[in-house]
């Protein structure tokens, strides 16, 4: 696994002290042996320093819980990308949504 990916797994956690995020330049890899990696990290809003011991297995895919059908699934994996043009459509649709769900739905 590369170090880049490394730190930014490690930029999603919080600092223990004050609970600040941190940031990816606030980490350095210190060493690593196959899937055991240490890593230094120091909090950007209070400065804390600490040591991470962290393991990170590669090759293991998530199980994926959902509650769509096999149908509904293979819909959304042939599914083309979403493009500029739909988050356009979308950002005005939700601008001139009035919240009224019922009307929404009921509408064919």
């Amino acid at each position: 696994m590369e170090e880049s990916l490394i730190k930014k797994l490690m930029a999603s956690i919080n600092c223990g002290v004050c609970g600040h995020r941190y940031e990816v330049d606030d980490i350095n890899v210190l060493s690593h042996n196959q899937d055991l990696w240490f890593l230094s990290a120091i909090c950007p809003d209070c400065h804390t320093r600490c040591l991470i011991a962290a393991i990170v297995k590669e090759g293991r895919v998530p199980e994926v819980i959902t509650d769509l059908t096999e149908a509904e699934l293979d819909r959304f994996r042939n599914a083309g990308k979403l493009t500029a043009d739909d988050v356009l459509d979308m950002h005005n649709f939700l601008n001139n949504f009035g919240g009224d769900f019922s009307q929404l739905f009921s509408q064919k």
